[in-house]
C-alpha cells in the first residue's frame, strides 16, 4: 500500500512539474538546463564573473543579489558596476563608509534611474559587508566624445586628470570582433565606426577597473549589460588583452517565448545562459 501511494504521489509531482510555467530556466553553455546552486558551484572557483544583466529585468537582478549573496558566505568578493562611472568612485566610497546617507550618495554620484529598485539591494550589500564596490564605467560624457567627435583620438585632448578615469591610453581596439561589427550593422547610419569606438571605450575601461582592484584570494563579480560580455567578448576580451590566464565565468540574461527550451542563437552565449519568459515585468 506504501508503494503504490508513493508512485501516484511520484506521478502526480511529475506531472505538476511538466505542467509548471516557470518565469526562467538557467541553461549552461551547451545549452543543458541547470540549477541555480549548480551554477553556483561553478562559478565559485573562478577569479573573476560577469554577469550579464538585461538593464530593466527584474529576474536578473534578483538573481544578482542572491549569487552574491551565495558567494559571499564563502569566498571574499570584490563588486563592480558598469552602472557606476569612474570618476563617481569617491562618492560611492563615502556611501560605503557611512560618511554620507542614500540622499548624499544621489547629489554626489549619477545614479541610474533604476538605481533604487535593481541596484541599491547590491551597493547595500557591499555596504553591510564592507566590501570594496568598484565604478568601472567610462564617465559617459567621455564616451559620448568618442562617439560625436570623431573616435578615440578626442581622449587625447582630456587633462591629466581626467584620463585617470579612462583606460590607460591609447588602448588596442579590434573592429573585427563578431559582437562589434554586428553592433555596426544594428545602427547603419547612425556614427558608422565612431558608436563601435564608444562601446570600445567602455568595454576597455571596465577592465582596466577591474584588472586594478582584483586581488587573489578573491572573487571579482561585476554586473554589466550581457552585450558587454556575451560570446566572451567586450570587456572579457580586454581582460584577457592583459591577463589572458585569469580565470573567468560568465552569465548572460535573454528573454525567449518559450523557456523550455533554449533558443539555438542563445546556446553558448556564456557559460550559463539565464532565459526569462519574454512577458516578465520590468522594472522601467
Amino acid at each position: 500500500m506504501q508503494k503504490l501511494v508513493f508512485f501516484i504521489f511520484s506521478i502526480v509531482l511529475v506531472f505538476s512539474f511538466k505542467n509548471d510555467k516557470p518565469a526562467y530556466i538557467i541553461y549552461n553553455s551547451k545549452g543543458k538546463k541547470v540549477s541555480f546552486f549548480k551554477m553556483k558551484k561553478e562559478l565559485k572557483n573562478k577569479e573573476l564573473i560577469f554577469f550579464g544583466e538585461i538593464h530593466n529585468n527584474p529576474i536578473a537582478h534578483w538573481l544578482q543579489l542572491e549569487l552574491t549573496q551565495e558567494l559571499g558566505k564563502s569566498k571574499d568578493l570584490i563588486l563592480g558596476a558598469e552602472m557606476f562611472e569612474s570618476d563617481n568612485q569617491k562618492g560611492l566610497n563615502l556611501y560605503l563608509n557611512d560618511s554620507i546617507d542614500s540622499k548624499g550618495l544621489d547629489t554626489v554620484v549619477r545614479l541610474w534611474s533604476n538605481y533604487k529598485t535593481d541596484y541599491k539591494p547590491l551597493v547595500d550589500y557591499a555596504k553591510r559587508n564592507k566590501l570594496p564596490f568598484i565604478a568601472t564605467n567610462i564617465p559617459r560624457r567621455f564616451a559620448s566624445m568618442v562617439y560625436k567627435k570623431g573616435g578615440f583620438e578626442v581622449l587625447d585632448s582630456l587633462s591629466a586628470d581626467e584620463k585617470l578615469w579612462v583606460a590607460p591610453l591609447p588602448f588596442p581596439f579590434d573592429s573585427e570582433i563578431p559582437g562589434y561589427k554586428a553592433m555596426l550593422n544594428m545602427f547603419p547610419g547612425h556614427g558608422g565606426p565612431e558608436i563601435v569606438k564608444a562601446q570600445a571605450s567602455k568595454d576597455a575601461t571596465m577592465a582596466h577597473f577591474i584588472l586594478q582592484n582584483i586581488e587573489s584570494n578573491h572573487i571579482f563579480l561585476h554586473y554589466n549589460g550581457s552585450y558587454h560580455s556575451n560570446n566572451y567578448e567586450g570587456i572579457l576580451w580586454y581582460v584577457k588583452q592583459q591577463n589572458p590566464k585569469i580565470k573567468c565565468g560568465t552569465i548572460s540574461t535573454v528573454i525567449q517565448e518559450d523557456v523550455g527550451k533554449i533558443d539555438k542563437e542563445n546556446i553558448g552565449l556564456a557559460d550559463f545562459i539565464i532565459v526569462v519568459d519574454k512577458d516578465m515585468t520590468t522594472t522601467y
